[in-house]
C-alpha cells in the first residue's frame, strides 16, 4: 500500500518535538521503515533511528534526515499549524514548531525509501537510513556515532543528505566544496557586583557590561574581517536580572559564530575572547568572564567527484534548469560528522519549498527579505506540493546514482 506522504507530513508538522525528545516522531518513522521491510533499531543516540536495507552486493549508501523541531511559536496560520509545547533543557515550557522543515525531511526520506524498496530489482547494494535527532543542538549526529553505528552497521561509501529551504519549489541547490559554514555556540558569563538599582555607584553593572560587549562584538565582522571573506557573529540571547530595581550579579550572552574555514574560526574566536575580556576590564569587573563552548560544528564540505555525479543525476531527473549553485550558506549542519568519522565522501544539497510565483514576485519587487520566510521563522512552512515529490525524487535519484 502506498504511504500517504501528505498525511504523514501534516501529522509530523502538527506534533513537533524538541531535540532529544523526538520519541513520537522516531516511533512513526521507525514503524514506516519496518512496514517497508527494513531492519530497524530505535534509541540510537538517545532518540535516533537506524534502518538497514540490504539488497545484494554493491556499495553502501547512508541516507540522513533530521527530525527535531525548535522552540518557536508558529504564526503561519495554516490549518495544521502546531500548537504544541515542550520543556527545554532549562526546565522552561516553550512553544514548539517545525520552523526548520525537519518534518519535510523525514517525510521525503520515508518516500525515498518507499521508492527504493519498490525498485529493488533495479539496483544492488546496502542502504542505511539515519533518522537523526538533535540537529538543532548540533549534537545528534555525534550522539549516533558515539553509540557505535560505524561498528554495528556497514560503513558508507557515500553519505547523502538534503535540506528544504526558501528556494522556489522544484529547484535544487548544490555545489562542490564548502556548502555550509562551520559554527561554534558560546555562552559568555559576565560577572559584576549586584546591588540596589537606586545606588548604581556601589555596583559593577553586568547589564551595562553586556550591552557594551554586544555592540563591540559587532565590529568583528565589520572592522576585522576582510569584506571579501565571510564570517558571522550573532548574539542570540541575553539574560540578566529579575527585577527593575535590582542590579544583578551577572549577565549571560549566547553567541552563534559562523565561518568557512579553520583560519577564520581561529581569528573570530580570538577576537571574541579579546573583546569580552577587555569590556569586562573596562567595566571594572572583579572577576574574569567565563567563555564556554557549547557546540562546535565543522564546515559542510561536499566531495567534488561525488557532487558532480549527484548534480548530473539530478539534472537528468529534474531538468538542467532546476539544479543551481546556491553559493555557500552561512548556516551550519552536523551531517558532516557522519562523513568525517567514516572517511566517506559527502553530498548535501538544498531543495526549494516556497511557492515559485510568490518567490518571483518578491524578487521582482525587492521584498524577498520580508515576504519569503526563512528557516527558523515563525512564518516558515514549505508548500506541501511539489516539495514532497521533489524531495523524494532528489533523495532517490542521488541514492540510485551510487547503488550498483
Amino acid at each position: 500500500m502506498t504511504i500517504d506522504l501528505e498525511a504523514l507530513y501534516i501529522d509530523l508538522h502538527r506534533h513537533p518535538e524538541l531535540s532529544f525528545q523526538e520519541t513520537r516522531t522516531a516511533g512513526i518513522a521507525a514503524q514506516h521503515l519496518r512496514d517497508l521491510g527494513l531492519d530497524v533499531e530505535e534509541g540510537v543516540g538517545i532518540t535516533g533511528v537506524v534502518g538497514l536495507l540490504a539488497n545484494g552486493e554493491g556499495p553502501t549508501v547512508w541516507l540522513r534526515a533530521d527530525m527535531d523541531a525548535l522552540p518557536v511559536e508558529e504564526q503561519t496560520g495554516l490549518p495544521y499549524a502546531s500548537t504544541a509545547t515542550g520543556v527545554d533543557p532549562s526546565g522552561t515550557t516553550v512553544p514548539v514548531m517545525h520552523a526548520c522543515g525537519h518534518d519535510m525531511h523525514v517525510t521525503a526520506m520515508i518516500g525515498a525509501v518507499e521508492q527504493l524498496v519498490a525498485t529493488r530489482d533495479e539496483w544492488s547494494g546496502t542502504v542505511v537510513v539515519l533518522i537523526q535527532p538533535a540537529e538543532e543542538y548540533g549534537a545528534g549526529a555525534r550522539a549516533m556515532l558515539d553509540a557505535g553505528i560505524l561498528v554495528r552497521y556497514p560503513k558508507p561509501d557515500v553519505v547523502l543528505g538534503q535540506h528544504v529551504t526558501p528556494l522556489p519549489a522544484g529547484i535544487i541547490g548544490v555545489r562542490s566544496g564548502t556548502q555550509m559554514a562551520a559554527s561554534d555556540g558560546l555562552t559568555v558569563t559576565l560577572h559584576g557586583r549586584g546591588g540596589h538599582g537606586s545606588r548604581p555607584h556601589t555596583t559593577i553593572d553586568p547589564v551595562v557590561m553586556a550591552a557594551a560587549t554586544v555592540m563591540r562584538l559587532q565590529t568583528i565582522t565589520s572592522r576585522e574581517v576582510n569584506p571579501q571573506e565571510v564570517a558571522v557573529v550573532t548574539v542570540g540571547s541575553i539574560h540578566a536580572g529579575l527585577k527593575n530595581n535590582i542590579i544583578p550579579t551577572e549577565a549571560k550572552l549566547e553567541l552563534s559564530l559562523r565561518y568557512p574555514n579553520d583560519e577564520m574560526r581561529d581569528k573570530v574566536l580570538a577576537s571574541v575572547e579579546r573583546i569580552v575580556r577587555a569590556e569586562a576590564a573596562a567595566s571594572g569587573a572583579e572577576r574574569e568572564p567565563e567563555i564556554r563552548t557549547d557546540h562546535t560544528l565543522p564546515p559542510t564540505i561536499n566531495d567534488v567527484d561525488a557532487t558532480a555525479r549527484v548534480t548530473a543525476a539530478l539534472q537528468r531527473a529534474l531538468g538542467e534548469q532546476s539544479v543551481i549553485d546556491p553559493g555557500m550558506f552561512t548556516g551550519s549542519e552536523d551531517v558532516s560528522w557522519f562523513a568525517r568519522d567514516s572517511g566517506a565522501p559527502l553530498v548535501f544539497w538544498f531543495w526549494g519549498g516556497f511557492d515559485p510565483v510568490r518567490f518571483a514576485e518578491a524578487i521582482a519587487g525587492g521584498t524577498a527579505d520580508a515576504d519569503v520566510p526563512t528557516n527558523h521563522s515563525p512564518f516558515y512552512a514549505p508548500e506541501i506540493h511539489p516539495t514532497i515529490e521533489v524531495g523524494v525524487t532528489a533523495m532517490t535519484t542521488a541514492a540510485r546514482e551510487f547503488l550498483a
